[in-house]
C-alpha cells in the first residue's frame, strides 16, 4: 500500500516523483520573466490572483498539476476578466 503525502494533490501518481514547486512566467503587463512559487498542496487545479514582483500589477495565475507532478502554469492580466 502506497502512502500518499497529504501535501500533494490526490491524483499525483507517485509521491517520490519530483513535483513542480516553482515556475518561470512572463508578466503580461511588463513582459519581465519572473519565478513564482507553486503550492502543490493547494490542489491539482488552482486559479488565484498574484501581483508581479517587478511592476506590482495583478495577474490571474492558473495552475494544473498532472499525475506525474508536472505543473502547467499560465498567467494573464487580472483585469481581462
Amino acid at each position: 500500500m502506497t502512502h500518499q503525502d497529504p501535501d500533494l494533490p490526490e491524483d499525483i501518481e507517485d509521491p517520490e516523483q519530483p513535483t513542480d514547486t516553482e515556475a518561470e512566467v512572463s508578466c503580461p503587463y511588463c513582459g519581465e520573466s519572473v519565478e513564482i512559487a507553486l503550492d502543490p498542496g493547494s490542489g491539482a487545479v488552482q486559479d488565484y490572483i498574484e501581483d508581479c514582483q517587478i511592476c506590482c500589477q495583478p495577474w490571474r495565475v492558473m495552475v494544473t498539476y498532472h499525475r506525474d507532478g508536472h505543473a502547467d502554469v499560465a498567467v494573464e492580466r487580472a483585469d481581462d476578466n
